[in-house]
């Protein structure tokens, strides 16, 4: 029992962040159609810029809104020279534009930074607190909360904002949307600057326990995206759910099988979900009137 309690308790841990990806994923997806598969590079960069700015005597909290800033601008990039230009391409020319910024992210980071791991100290020690036999790290509850307050405000921003209104109604309508007078462009921007936010501060939180380099993104991308799947892509709620449960079945898989299988169930979640049910935990039906 206790270490089942200790596999649940890494898995809600590793969940939080794969459901923040998702959010990424399932924000810019809601305002665009773009599966954005740079979203990793986003989580990377919370981790790196905050590393390497703290070690050159910048104080944590200014490194990580620093951070925050960088990831936040490299999403308006991504908007402003990628995806706008194509404005009206197929979808998959959209994914491969995605991935193509992912490249080129990772590729000036190695150029910035380093190709080594690196972490910084925890927000709150590194003494682990004992719960019912098992034991979770003071940094896995600000993983865990942060994962809940950003879940929160996003939810909060797209419901009782007028803003966030302009969001979900691009979302519904884009047409639509524009003839009553939204600026749909600044609204797409929004998404991508918002989901970089949410990228970074998962990197922020998550980066004293997993540590973090130039090459996570890709990884973190391909298990957001099956957390957004898995979930119901579109859908927020089933986002942060199939993010949780994605981390959980990773965690019960490198416990009770072996780690060595760790990193393949985000592949066989995608795999499942798209012959059994395609739409997800949370999403909908499509029904075509004709």
């Amino acid at each position: 029992m206790d270490q089942l309690l200790q596999f649940v308790f890494s898995g809600l841990t590793v969940g939080a962040v794969y459901a923040l990806v998702a959010l990424g994923f399932t924000l810019i997806y809601n305002a665009s159609d773009v599966i954005n598969f740079a979203q990793g590079e986003f989580v990377m960069l919370g981790g790196m810029v905050t590393v390497f700015a703290h070690a050159a005597g910048v104080p944590l909290p200014l490194a990580a809104l620093l951070a925050i800033v960088v990831a936040v601008a490299t999403g308006l990039a991504v908007h402003r020279f990628a995806i706008e230009p194509a404005r009206g391409a197929n979808a998959v020319t959209l994914i491969i534009i995605t991935i193509g910024a992912s490249i080129l992210i990772r590729g000036l980071a190695q150029i910035m930074f380093d190709k080594q791991f690196h972490r910084f100290p925890a927000f709150s020690g590194e003494d682990p607190i004992a719960v019912l036999g098992a034991s979770i790290l003071p940094q896995s509850l600000w993983v865990l909360g942060g994962a809940a307050v950003i879940v929160a405000a996003l939810w909060l921003f797209m419901e009782r904002t007028l803003l966030g209104k302009a969001v979900r109604a691009t979302a519904a309508n884009r047409l639509a949307a524009r003839l009553v007078g939204i600026d749909t462009t600044l609204v797409l921007a929004l998404a991508f600057g918002v989901s970089g936010a949410i990228g970074a501060l998962a990197g922020i939180l998550v980066t004293p326990i997993t540590l973090t380099s130039v090459t996570v993104g890709t990884l973190l991308a391909l298990k957001g995206f099956a957390a957004a799947m898995l979930g119901g892509i579109g859908n927020p709620v089933g986002a942060v759910a199939g993010g949780l449960v994605l981390g959980l079945l990773e965690a019960l898989a490198a416990g009770f099988l072996s780690s060595t299988y760790k990193d393949a169930v985000a592949f066989v979640v995608i795999i499942a979900v798209l012959f059994v049910l395609p739409q997800g935990l949370f999403g909908k039906r499509a029904v075509e009137r004709v």
